[in-house]
C-alpha cells in the first residue's frame, strides 16, 4: 500500500512537472519536493538497487549532460548559464525517477501508476467544468511571472486570456477545459494519452471512454480531437471493427472537428493558428541558418534571435496550394513547438539523435506507433518536450541502449 501510494504521488508531480499549474505558480519548490520525494522513497521503500539500472542511469546522466555542456558551449550566441542549470536540473529529475520505476521488480508499474493519476486528471477536469457555472461569481486571480488564472480556492482553475477563455455555443458561454493545466491544449493531450490506455491496455470500459471523449470535447481543442478520431478509427480497423456505432460517433466528432478548424485558420480564432504555423516554418530556417549547434536552448536569447529573423523564402507561395496563408513575419514570444525548438536550438545532430531515441522508448510496448504519434504529436504543439513527463521517453530509449550493452558485457564476463 505504502510502495503503491508513493508511485502515485511522484507520478501526480511526473504529470504536473510537464504542464501543470503546480509547478507553473511554485516550480523551484515543486521541483525541490519531486527531487526529495523520489530520493526519500528509494530509502524507504528500501528496494535492491539493481547495478545494471543504475549504472545506465549513470551513463545516462554523463551523455545527457555533455550534450548540454556541448551545446552551452558551442551555441551561436552568448547562453545564460542559470537556463542551462534549470535544464541540467530537469535531465536530473527526469533520469531519477526513471530510475526509481525501473528499480522496482515489476514492469507495469509506471504505466498502472501513470492510468490511476491520468483517471485523476479526468474527473477533476469533468468536475471543473461543471464547477464553473456554480462558482463564476467567487472566482479570484493569481498570477505568475509567465502565467495568470481565474481559481476557485485552488481547486478549480479557468484559463484568463483577456477574460476567462470562453466558448459561445447555442446562446451559452462555456468555459475551454484546462484541467489542472495552464492550457486546454494540454488537458486535452493527457486525456488522449488516458483513451490510449485504456482501450490499448486496460479494461475499454465504454463508460470511462465516453467519459474521456466527453472531456476532450470540453477542452475545444482542434489537436484533441484530430487525435481522437484518429484513435477511434486505429482501433476500430485493429479489432475489425466498423459497425454503425463506430460511424455515428466518428460522424458527429469529425463534424465539431472541422468546424472548429476551420474557425481556427479562417475565422475569428486563426491567431492560434497562426501561431501554431509560425512556430512551425520559423525555427525550421533558424536551424537551416545554424545547422550543426543551434542557437542554443536559452529561451530569452531564442525570443531576441527570432525577433529580426525573417524567412528567406516565398513561403506563402508554397502555403497557397493547399489553401492556406502565414500572415506573421516575426515574433518575440517564445515557441508553442517544443520540437522545432529544439532544432532551432541544438542543430539537427542533437535534435534527430533526441528524436531517435523518442521512438525507441521502451516504456509503453503496447501499439507503439499510434503512442508515438500521439507524443510526438503533442509535443509538436505545446512546449513541454524538454520537461521531465514527455523527456522521460527520451531517457528511456538512451536508457535501454546502454542497459543493452552493459548486460552484453556482464554475459562477456
Amino acid at each position: 500500500m505504502k510502495t503503491r501510494f508513493l508511485n502515485n504521488l511522484i507520478m501526480f508531480m511526473l504529470v504536473s512537472s510537464t504542464g501543470g499549474l503546480l509547478f507553473v505558480f511554485n516550480r523551484n519548490i515543486a521541483f525541490l519536493i519531486l527531487v526529495s520525494t523520489v530520493i526519500s522513497s528509494l530509502f524507504f521503500l528500501q528496494h535492491k538497487i539493481k547495478n545494471t539500472t543504475f549504472y545506465s542511469s549513470l551513463l545516462v546522466l554523463f551523455v545527457l549532460f555533455s550534450i548540454l555542456a556541448i551545446n552551452f558551449t558551442l551555441a551561436t550566441n552568448l547562453q545564460s548559464l542559470t537556463k542551462y542549470l534549470f535544464l541540467g536540473l530537469t535531465i536530473f529529475t527526469t533520469v531519477l525517477v526513471l530510475f526509481y520505476y525501473n528499480n522496482q521488480e515489476s514492469k507495469t508499474v509506471f504505466i498502472n501508476s501513470l492510468y490511476f493519476i491520468l483517471k485523476l486528471v479526468l474527473f477533476h477536469a469533468l468536475f471543473s467544468f461543471i464547477a464553473y457555472f456554480f462558482v463564476i461569481d467567487n472566482l479570484f486571480l493569481i498570477t505568475s511571472e509567465y502565467h495568470e488564472t481565474l481559481t476557485f480556492n485552488y481547486l478549480f482553475h479557468y484559463s484568463l486570456k483577456g477574460g476567462v477563455a470562453v466558448i459561445h455555443l447555442f446562446g451559452f458561454d462555456f468555459p475551454r477545459n484546462a484541467g489542472m493545466f495552464w492550457e486546454a491544449g494540454i488537458l486535452q493531450g493527457y486525456l488522449n494519452l488516458l483513451f490510449f490506455l485504456e482501450i490499448s491496455i486496460f479494461k475499454r470500459n465504454r463508460k470511462l471512454l465516453a467519459l474521456i471523449i466527453l472531456a476532450i470535447l470540453t477542452t475545444y481543442s482542434t489537436t484533441g480531437l484530430l487525435f481522437l478520431i484518429l484513435q477511434i478509427v486505429y482501433f476500430s480497423y485493429k479489432s475489425l471493427k466498423s459497425n454503425i456505432k463506430i460511424i455515428l460517433l466518428i460522424i458527429p466528432l469529425y463534424l465539431i472537428f472541422n468546424i472548429n478548424l476551420n474557425e481556427k485558420i479562417y475565422g475569428e480564432r486563426q491567431s492560434s493558428f497562426q501561431k501554431r504555423l509560425f512556430d512551425l516554418t520559423q525555427p525550421f530556417f533558424i536551424a537551416i541558418a545554424n545547422p550543426l549547434t543551434g542557437i542554443g536552448l536559452d529561451s530569452d536569447k531564442f525570443q531576441e534571435k527570432r525577433e529580426d529573423f525573417y524567412i528567406n523564402s516565398d513561403l506563402n507561395s508554397s502555403l497557397s496550394k493547399i489553401g492556406i496563408k502565414q500572415k506573421i513575419e516575426t515574433s518575440s514570444k517564445g515557441s508553442t513547438n517544443s520540437v522545432m525548438y529544439i532544432l532551432a536550438g541544438m542543430g539537427f545532430p542533437i535534435a534527430f539523435l533526441l528524436i531517435y531515441m523518442f521512438t525507441k522508448q521502451q516504456i509503453i510496448r503496447n501499439d507503439r506507433l499510434m503512442w508515438f504519434i500521439l507524443t510526438f504529436g503533442f509535443v509538436m504543439s505545446e512546449p513541454l518536450l524538454l520537461r521531465p513527463f514527455f523527456f522521460i521517453f527520451i531517457v528511456s530509449g538512451f536508457n535501454q541502449l546502454f542497459y543493452k550493452i552493459i548486460s552484453h558485457k556482464k554475459l562477456l564476463s
